[in-house]
């Protein structure tokens, strides 16, 4: 797989490119709705939830941001991966190339996107005095578990709704309830005598990877390593699961269509 990839790596940059390119060419604002998009949901839940459970977090706009950000990430990358077969069926039934080129290059553009929205966190920290440290040098650890992460079940959803034509349906609801089981717009603490449904919430990998974007940004800490390393397992094998998956059904892909 390693050495098909090196082969034709001309492709994977150019899925790459069409992926960064086709995203918001055919709207007005363009590229600039990666910016906007997190801006409006920040608006929209800053405004909100204090109201509804409570405002317990200090500098509350930037937890949101930092928040939010990751999980459109992690998000874009599993939607992306997900109908990334079915968009693309037209040249796998003409073309032979590493099928698994597609959902790779959607998680490489995700990540992209990811690093360019950064700035947007970065400019909070100094709007709403938080500052920056040099904790920020862990952001892209984080983003790569987090890609690797996502491109694990992104594999598995792409493969799947192959077959299955209205997983991503299925898919976007689960992402919205992953979405309220990641403290995203709640502090975590507040699950703290919550039970089982606390124990969920930190299991959560998401939990985790969004908690270690704080430390870099907000709360200007070292990762956890402790949590580092499990973090980083759990990442692998999904991703392994994933390239399996994928491997096992991509045989049907051109039949499906």
């Amino acid at each position: 797989m390693f050495k098909e990839l090196y082969e034709y790596r001309e492709l994977l940059k150019s899925s790459v490119k069409k992926e960064i390119r086709g995203k918001y060419k055919a709207s007005f604002l363009g590229v600039i709705w990666s910016f906007v998009n997190p801006l409006l949901q920040v608006l929209v839940y800053a405004i909100v939830f204090p109201y509804l459970i409570g405002n317990r977090v200090d500098n509350y706009v930037v937890y949101l941001i930092t928040g939010i950000i990751p999980w459109t990430f992690f998000s874009t990358v599993i939607q992306t991966c997900g109908t990334c077969i079915k968009a693309n069926s037209g040249i796998i039934k003409k073309v032979y190339f590493p099928r698994i080129i597609l959902p790779l290059s959607a998680m490489i553009s995700g990540l992209i996107n990811f690093f360019i929205s950064c700035l947007i966190i970065l400019l909070f920290c100094i709007i709403f005095g938080v500052g920056i440290s040099w904790h920020i040098v862990f952001v892209p650890l984080y983003a790569l578990i987090e890609g690797v992460f996502a491109l694990g079940i992104g594999m598995i959803v792409g493969a799947c709704d192959a077959y299955v034509q209205d997983l991503e349906y299925i898919v976007n609801f689960l992402l919205q309830l992953a979405f309220y089981g990641t403290p995203i717009v709640y502090d975590i603490g507040q699950f703290e005598s919550a039970g089982l449904l606390g124990k969920l919430v930190m299991m959560n990998p998401m939990t985790q990877i969004v908690m270690g974007f704080r430390d870099c940004f907000l709360y200007h800490r070292l990762p956890d390593f402790g949590m580092l390393v499990p973090l980083s397992a759990v990442a692998l094998i999904m991703l392994g699961i994933g390239t399996l998956v994928f491997n096992k059904l991509e045989k049907g892909f051109a039949e499906q269509f």
